[in-house]
């Protein structure tokens, strides 16, 4: 199975773009992040044109809202209603072989790192909060896989300057540390750097800010595929797709990648 993570950045603008994914690379599984439809309006012939006869979509108008497209049957889930807000940051199926799959959109956050001055900060780290606490007494799928921009780069080679950012929302201090709470108490397995070691450099997510991303490569990656420990021996490959950063219209984080047995 390859399954695919992706913050579309708008799916109806970006449909093209899924479209390339999917000759490129032959997914199974795509999950998507901010695709900001609401969901009578969600382009269902389009996303089963491409063979996707199986969607899970939650989303919400002009923000938020996850998708799972997968050539294979499932059976859908009920997400849950996190920081007891109804804005689609969660969805979740079952697939062949009892295989449990989370498709999450952590807050972004804002851009003052200080909960007290910054209520979508206090939003992010409330949500980091409740999926730890989740993950440690909710009943998980031997076989289980997350996905997801977690809007976290927690190593210091996830980031193009850990000094440099270490103030900046999305690698500060306390986030990882929530973030590698939410990882232990899932006994998650980077499905990512499993394959590429922690001291190389890795990014999902590069800044529309910026005239030249590709030459000033300040990138992030805040983009994860987790897998269970009963899924780490399935492993196969991974991924990431740099070069659709480069595409027409681009979403401002690309596709990541991983096969499993």
């Amino acid at each position: 199975m390859r399954i695919v993570s992706w913050n579309i950045n708008s799916l109806r603008i970006r449909m093209e773009l899924v479209r390339r994914l999917m000759q490129q690379e032959q997914p199974d599984v795509v999950c998507l992040q901010e695709i900001k439809v609401d969901d009578p309006l969600f382009p269902m012939d389009d996303v089963k044109g491409l063979g996707f006869d199986h969607v899970l979509h939650h989303g919400m108008k002009g923000y938020n809202g996850v998708a799972i497209l997968s050539k294979l049957p499932m059976q859908t889930r009920s997400p849950r209603n996190w920081c007891l807000k109804n804005d689609s940051r969660h969805g979740v199926v079952l697939l062949p072989g009892d295989v449990e799959l989370h498709n999450f959109y952590v807050p972004a956050g804002g851009d003052i790192p200080d909960p007290k001055l910054n209520v979508k900060f206090a939003h992010k780290l409330q949500f980091l909060d409740e999926m730890r606490d989740w993950f440690k007494t909710e009943k998980r799928a031997k076989n289980a896989i997350m996905v997801g921009d977690l809007n976290i780069a927690p190593l210091e080679h996830d980031v193009w300057s850990h000094k440099q950012l270490l103030k900046i929302v999305s690698h500060t201090p306390i986030e990882v540390e929530k973030l590698n709470a939410v990882q232990a108490a899932g006994d998650w397995v980077d499905g990512v750097r499993h394959f590429t070691p922690e001291t190389e450099k890795l990014y999902s997510w590069w800044s529309y800010r910026a005239p030249d991303w590709q030459k000033a490569d300040k990138g992030r990656r805040l983009d994860h595929i987790w897998v269970s420990p009963a899924m780490k021996k399935r492993l196969k490959a991974a991924k990431i797709l740099r070069e659709s950063r480069g595409w027409t219209q681009p979403s401002d984080h690309v596709p990541v990648i991983v096969d499993i047995d």
